[in-house]
């Protein structure tokens, strides 16, 4: 199996693709930046004062003259962004305090791209998850049919690739969102080449235990599954039944996964947050996210522990988003 990370920068070569980088004055964003711009893989717009950007990247020995450098504070179109921005708040900004919000640069970063000068953003290398994700959720909003934006995790460990969701966001979904949940999860997984087999996971297998929190899965299962009936989706499923061919006969021998699923659903953040970092830590699993899914445009978030190569990598998710978008 290819390279996940080829497989993206295939897709999107050539398709002149602008990424947001809220956070240009951070080494490792600046490094990661630079080498996107060099490899003409999409363009980076830098967000900050355009000297210091500037000094900063000779001072590394960064060129980054094929990125673009906005300085919210002096931005030639920011009465455009400022009428957007008061418009798409429906009432909750005045155009006064809109001029203050947009000199921070998350807010300044995601009016790019909601008023299509950008096709993504990517921050967090600086600032908590909440500043990178609140703006996306105040401006950029949910897709029509989604309620709540979720995060998933790709687990990449040589040939093998899995979908962990949700890893990031929603601390207790119920059925409704679980099912969303799934539903997005699969086209996040069609975007790297996964073709989608869905499992939902929970302590049970097929009502081998009852409880409101079994009966929570089941329910997002039967909802998925009428919301999109071409979709290979099953569950509940205790992970064993999932994952293990032998196992899945056993206990779900009727079911269309047969211990071949590759995209799981967790029943709780906690489940699915401890999940993921298990199959990092245990097994090894390259843990590449969390990916953020169902906004109307790509906006995603690096923890602060980030590499360059993490950055980087994200930017390329990114760009493949906006692709689908």
């Amino acid at each position: 199996m290819r390279d996940l990370f080829d497989v993206l920068k295939e897709k999107i070569t050539g398709n002149n693709l602008r990424i947001v980088f809220p956070e240009s004055m951070d080494e490792r964003v600046l490094r990661a930046a630079g080498r996107l711009a060099e490899e003409k893989l999409l363009t980076p717009i830098l967000i900050g004062p355009i000297e210091g950007v500037m000094d900063k990247a000779k001072e590394l020995g960064i060129s980054v003259e094929a990125c673009e450098i906005y300085d919210p504070s002096n931005y030639i179109m920011t009465d455009e962004l400022v009428a957007s921005f008061v418009e798409c708040r429906n009432g909750k900004a005045t155009a006064e305090s809109a001029r203050s919000i947009l000199l921070d640069e998350n807010y300044f970063g995601t009016m790019l791209v909601h008023t299509n000068k950008a096709d993504g953003l990517v921050s967090g290398a600086s600032h908590s998850t909440a500043d990178t994700v609140r703006p996306a959720l105040q401006i950029i909003k949910t897709k029509p049919e989604v309620n709540k934006t979720s995060g998933v995790f790709i687990m990449v460990r040589d040939d093998e690739r899995y979908v962990f969701a949700d890893c990031a966001i929603n601390i207790s979904p119920d059925s409704h969102d679980l099912a969303e949940i799934a539903i997005e999860s699969a086209k996040t997984a069609r975007m790297f080449d996964i073709e989608p087999r869905v499992a939902m996971l929970s302590f049970s297998t097929k009502g081998s235990a009852v409880s409101p929190e079994t009966e929570k899965v089941s329910h997002a299962v039967r909802e998925a599954q009428a919301k999109d009936p071409s979709l290979i989706l099953d569950g509940e499923f205790q992970f064993d039944a999932a994952f293990v061919p032998s196992v899945a006969q056993k206990k779900a021998p009727d079911s269309l996964i047969q211990g071949d699923a590759n995209v799981f659903v967790f029943p709780s953040l906690e489940a699915g947050n401890i999940g993921y970092k298990i199959a990092q830590r245990f097994g090894n699993f390259e843990a590449v996210g969390p990916i953020l899914q169902g906004l109307n445009r790509p906006v995603n978030d690096l923890s602060r522990g980030c590499s360059e190569e993490d950055v980087y990598k994200l930017a390329l998710i990114t760009a493949a988003q906006a692709l689908h978008h």
